[in-house]
């Protein structure tokens, strides 16, 4: 049984899908597309998967006998891979709540473009990270491109807090702060259903209008800036945070980051979130980009080298009663009655207001079968703005969801 553990905090939060977009090499061939999705689905148990909860408010992958990707197919054609009828099926898909107790985790469209067919990938972040969701995405192409068969592979997710490093603790301070909570939740004698956060979901989501902007970076572009911040030894992601920075006019960028390398139970190919995210912040009034680029670099290798800096959002969930981390959004929205929930989601997420700043970089990536391709970031209600970066071919796109 794979029971929910550090992925429960995307259980309960709205605005939590995210899209690849992507052009594959084949002419489009609606039966082939069927074929292509059942494959993935023998290879991939998560696809066949909904939610359920057990008596003691557990939530666990609930594999069924059957496919539950939605499979959308087009009969218009899209002259580009950013054409509007995309991106307005991506917003379509993602403007209501996603019913995971009936619903599965995927969504697929696609349309016929030229002789090549776009495909739009739309991903509960239960199903997926980011990084995972590009490998599903290279499968899906490889198979309908090329013929390739996907490989069976065992979903082996985090399970406990013996998965992650013995060095990895909550620092005392937030370790304090998680067990107050916890008790004063244990006293509330609180249970939120899944019911009540749907209906509560489905109606922010009503209101909440995100925009999205694409823009397409060619090669002959990206390697100058390529060549810049290997100049100034800065990577490109130490450069996109702090144009970020700059541009947004913060102090503070949240940054994804993939731990795979990091869990010898990972098994390649496999679904499931295997992300982590820790903020980066730089207090300077300098506006140089790579005098702020070298700063940023200098941030996140420290970060990166310590445990307890690194894993601290994935031991605040583990350490949090799941409950109440069910709790944490809908508490600050004022309608559920939780002072625990409440404190957790304003002091730990950000829930009271749409503020941060945040950025996920897939990376860059070659492919024969995947002509191009761009990442739309998932909208977290906490929030402003997020950038969602990827690489194919040697053209660089970046999408943005902003409120």
């Amino acid at each position: 049984m794979q029971y929910l553990f550090t992925e429960r905090a995307h259980l309960m939060c709205p605005n939590m899908c995210f899209g690849i977009v992507m052009v594959v090499s084949w002419s489009y061939n609606a039966s082939k597309i069927r074929a292509t999705i059942a494959a993935l689905t023998e290879a991939h148990p998560f696809l066949k998967a909904v939610l359920k909860f057990t008596a003691e408010n557990k939530a666990y992958y609930h594999i069924t006998e059957r496919s539950q990707v939605e499979l959308l197919l087009q009969d218009q054609e899209v002259r580009a891979i950013d054409d509007a009828s995309v991106m307005a099926e991506y917003e379509r898909l993602t403007s209501r709540d996603w019913n995971l107790l009936e619903d599965g985790l995927l969504k697929v469209a696609a349309w016929p473009m030229g002789g090549q067919t776009c495909f739009l990938l739309v991903f509960h972040h239960l199903l997926a990270d980011g990084r995972g969701a590009l490998g599903l995405a290279q499968e899906l192409a490889d198979h309908y491109a090329l013929g390739v068969q996907p490989h069976p592979v065992e979903e082996q997710l985090i399970a406990s807090k013996q998965d992650m490093p013995a060095d990895s603790e909550l620092p005392f301070i937030s370790r304090t702060l998680v067990r107050r909570a916890n008790k004063t939740w244990v006293k509330e004698k609180q249970k939120l259903t899944y019911q009540a956060y749907h209906a509560c979901a489905e109606a922010f989501l009503e209101k909440d209008v995100i925009k999205h902007e694409i823009a397409h970076v060619p090669q002959e572009e990206l390697d100058q800036i390529l060549k810049s911040c290997h100049e100034h030894e800065v990577t490109l992601n130490d450069y996109l945070l702090a144009e970020m920075m700059i541009k947004e006019g913060t102090e503070k960028v949240i940054m994804a980051c993939d731990l795979r390398e990091r869990l010898p139970k990972y098994k390649e190919g496999a679904l499931g979130n295997y992300s982590t995210a820790f903020s980066v912040v730089i207090k300077q009034k300098k506006k140089d980009l790579f005098v702020l680029a070298k700063a940023v670099h200098k941030q996140v290798r420290k970060i990166m080298e310590d445990p307890s800096a690194l894993w601290l959002v994935l031991q605040c969930y583990a350490d949090l009663d799941p409950g109440l981390l069910d709790a944490a959004w809908i508490s600050c929205q004022g309608d559920f009655p939780s002072k625990a929930g409440k404190f957790i989601g304003s002091m730990f997420f950000g829930f009271t207001a749409a503020k941060g700043h945040s950025i996920t970089n897939l990376g860059r990536m070659e492919s024969r079968s995947i002509t191009e391709g761009f990442f739309i970031p998932p909208a977290s209600p906490a929030i402003k703005k997020t950038l969602g970066v990827l690489t194919v071919n040697g053209t660089m796109t970046v999408c943005s969801s902003e409120r």
